[in-house]
């Protein structure tokens, strides 16, 4: 017979998927990695489970702990999936600006949510990261994840995303674009792809709002390009370690509404139902058309489900309010 163990037992192995209509465009092969299909629905299953084992075993997590991280949703998820499994208790910190569903889910799935202002300095007290870092402090027997300091995170992704994707495409992938938040992801996966076939390009894209693009290009770290944005699970007004700017060939910028409109044409145009941040990253794969070339094979990775998202990309009061539709 087969079947998993567990339900962790079922993360990773996700599929490859050709796109069709919305990349007519473009000389080259796109293809998806398709990360919807992990039990939470998305990519941060991989990097949540390999953060909590690591932690485990090298003592940090114990027994009848309890599991603290500052989330825009997707990492919970998945630390919340294990914690069950493994028999911890969780607690996660999510700013206001991320959907009522990422907070239901979160709950629906036993863990206590704590809501912050996202209009602060990182530094603030009321902060995602401030409240966090402050209940893993108070909080007895517990571990606070941190993410995005966390290098199992991008230990996961090169361990289990690269190579699945370079077996997929046979070692045929010439660039991987993928959205930039915790920097787990394109470390993980770019270090991997890279020392496998050194001409491999790595593209993030970034929103405007956030800090990585010019930091990349300048090595600047420039307080005026961070300002409120809409764009969910990309982009940050911080450097985080998991980020590896070496490996990245380049960013490309995605606006807000360019994210929310390619959000609803993926889900219309190619019946995948994705979330905010696939829209940016299939916006950003057709920004650089011009690097491609008709031999190319494109891996485009899409972090998480549209369901996170029906109150917002989805409802067209919502986009109207926003003025991204008509």
């Amino acid at each position: 017979m087969d079947y998993a163990e567990n339900i962790l037992g079922t993360i990773g192995n996700t599929p490859m998927v050709k796109m069709n209509k919305l990349v007519e465009d473009l000389p080259c092969l796109v293809l998806a990695k398709y990360e919807t299909f992990n039990p939470g629905n998305s990519v941060k299953d991989r990097m949540a489970l390999k953060m909590i084992e690591d932690a485990e075993a090298d003592g940090r997590l114990k027994p009848g702990g309890t599991i603290i991280e500052g989330t825009s949703g997707n990492t919970g998820m998945g630390l919340a999936l294990a914690a069950i499994v493994k028999g911890y208790k969780s607690i996660f910190v999510i700013s206001d600006k991320q959907s009522k569903e990422k907070m239901d889910i979160l709950r629906a799935v036993g863990a206590e949510v704590v809501v912050c202002p996202t209009d602060v300095e990182p530094t603030d007290p009321r902060s995602y990261y401030s409240v966090s870092k402050r209940l893993g402090e108070e909080t007895p027997n517990s571990w606070y994840v941190n993410q995005y300091d966390n290098l199992s995170n991008t230990k996961a992704h090169y361990e289990s995303t690269g190579p699945e994707i370079w077996k997929q495409t046979d070692g045929r992938v010439t660039h991987f674009v993928v959205g930039v938040g915790t920097g787990g992801t394109i470390s993980g996966v770019g270090k991997y792809l890279k020392e496998q076939n050194p001409n491999v390009k790595i593209w993030g894209v970034d929103t405007y709002g956030s800090v990585f693009k010019k930091y990349h290009e300048t090595g600047i770290f420039d307080e005026n390009e961070i300002y409120p944005y809409v764009t969910e699970g990309i982009g940050e007004d911080i450097l985080p370690e998991n980020v590896n700017f070496k490996i990245i060939d380049g960013f490309t910028k995605v606006t807000d509404k360019d994210a929310a409109v390619y959000t609803q044409k993926l889900a219309k145009e190619e019946g995948m139902f994705l979330g905010n941040s696939a829209g940016a990253a299939i916006k950003g794969v057709l920004q650089l058309k011009e690097h491609f070339k008709p031999e190319d094979v494109v891996v485009v990775l899409f972090h998480d489900h549209g369901s996170r998202y029906v109150g917002k990309m989805f409802n067209n009061e919502w986009m109207r309010e926003k003025g991204y539709i008509e």
